[in-house]
């Protein structure tokens, strides 16, 4: 009688180039996420032409492989047998760190720069984001691309591998031949699904972009608002079509700019508010019908505003809040320990859900501001 063996194929090894190259690119990711915050607020980033490329420090990946000690070691496992829990026996040298103004010998750990262009980096920045409190209106022209599920193949990149009707191909095959049993998987039995993007249609919005250009705006205040407004027009384009934006730069008094005029002019003078609001209100009024429209107002500043101006700027807000959907308001304020501002204290009496506010004093606080304004919330319910 003839000898037979039975092995089983570990199809583990045929995926492995696949399986390494994908955990590559989660580590970019990982290392991306990390870091975002400092990322987002990146000087160079800000008002470029969209084809820049982020460089991310991230250590090196290599294959699993035995490392021959070339003889820095000559230290054993084993202590005298007088030792106490917490003791340091030994210790290495640490790699790469000599004193300062010394030359080190030892080398240090492997990094390289993975490339990022901003296109992949604002996908990882919006992937959770989206407009909150969006709600039907009439007209809907607002354009929203989303992922349908639309068949299973034999074919397809193994990140799509459907597991669950691959493992039921096998078993109906080996059941066909008398033994109903998960093995010897084979090609045939691999089953992939499938996406395909559609169009999801949503009601109009628009975006009102305020933002106080008076001579207290310092360069840090320009800047943070700057950034948080950059990410803000790229989110809205990457994530919806068809979306409006009005630029509104204000001092003592407000105007409609352009988007180049809203990042690149500077502006000097006093500060009103209100007149910010005004304008917001009159353009709402004649171009956008709240019937039609979801509406959308964000307003930064550094909070220094005409003492006697305040309380019209909270009324104002409530009128905003009664036809929008929500009222972001930034505040900065370069350091942490500087006074709430007496616009700030104002707004403070407002205890509306659709009304957001933030506080930046760092450049790291932009990427969690952003988070705060559009995180994805349910319409508010109407009042009965």
């Amino acid at each position: 009688m003839g000898k037979s063996t039975i092995s089983q194929q570990d199809w583990s090894l045929h995926r492995k180039g696949a399986v390494d190259q994908e955990r590559h690119k989660q580590k970019i990711r990982e290392a991306v996420k990390k870091n975002l915050s400092d990322i987002v607020s990146e000087e160079s980033i800000i008002l470029s032409d969209g084809k820049k490329v982020i460089k991310v420090p991230i250590r090196s990946l290599e294959e699993y492989r035995f490392r021959y000690d070339p003889g820095r070691q000559q230290h054993s496992g084993q202590g005298d047998g007088k030792s106490k829990v917490g003791d340091v026996i030994a210790s290495e040298p640490r790699q790469g760190r000599p004193g300062r103004g010394q030359a080190g010998e030892e080398p240090g750990v492997d990094y390289y720069e993975a490339e990022v262009t901003v296109d992949e980096l604002a996908a990882l920045i919006f992937e959770d984001l989206g407009l909150p409190f969006l709600e039907e209106k009439k007209l809907a022209e607002l354009e929203s691309e989303a992922v349908r599920f639309t068949d299973v193949r034999k074919v397809g990149p193994l990140a799509n591998l459907d597991k669950k009707r691959t493992i039921m191909e096998n078993l109906k095959r080996n059941a066909a031949k008398g033994d109903p049993r998960l093995k010897d998987l084979k090609n045939d039995d691999l089953r992939f699904k499938t996406w395909e993007p559609t169009i999801k249609y949503q009601s109009n919005a628009v975006i009102l972009a305020m933002m106080d250009v008076s001579g207290s705006m310092g360069e840090f205040e320009k800047y943070i608002a700057r950034s948080f407004y950059f990410w803000m027009v790229r989110f809205l384009r990457t994530k919806y079509n068809n979306v409006k934006i009005i630029f509104i730069s204000h001092h003592t008094e407000a105007k409609e700019v352009t988007e180049e005029e809203f990042f690149t002019h500077g502006e000097s003078g006093g500060t009103q508010v209100s007149s910010a609001y005004e304008l917001a209100l009159r353009i709402i009024q004649e171009r956008f019908n709240p019937d039609d429209w979801n509406i959308y107002p964000f307003h930064f500043s550094d909070g220094d505003n005409l003492p006697w101006d305040n309380e019209r700027c909270v009324s104002l807000v409530q009128q905003l809040m009664r036809i929008c959907n929500i009222f972001g308001y930034g505040e900065i304020r370069e350091g942490h320990f500087r006074s709430t501002s007496t616009l700030m204290s104002a707004y403070s009496k407002i205890q509306d859900r659709k009304f957001i506010s933030v506080t930046i004093s760092d450049k790291a606080e932009v990427y969690p501001a952003l988070r705060k304004f559009f995180a994805t919330r349910d319409p508010v319910p109407a009042n009965p």
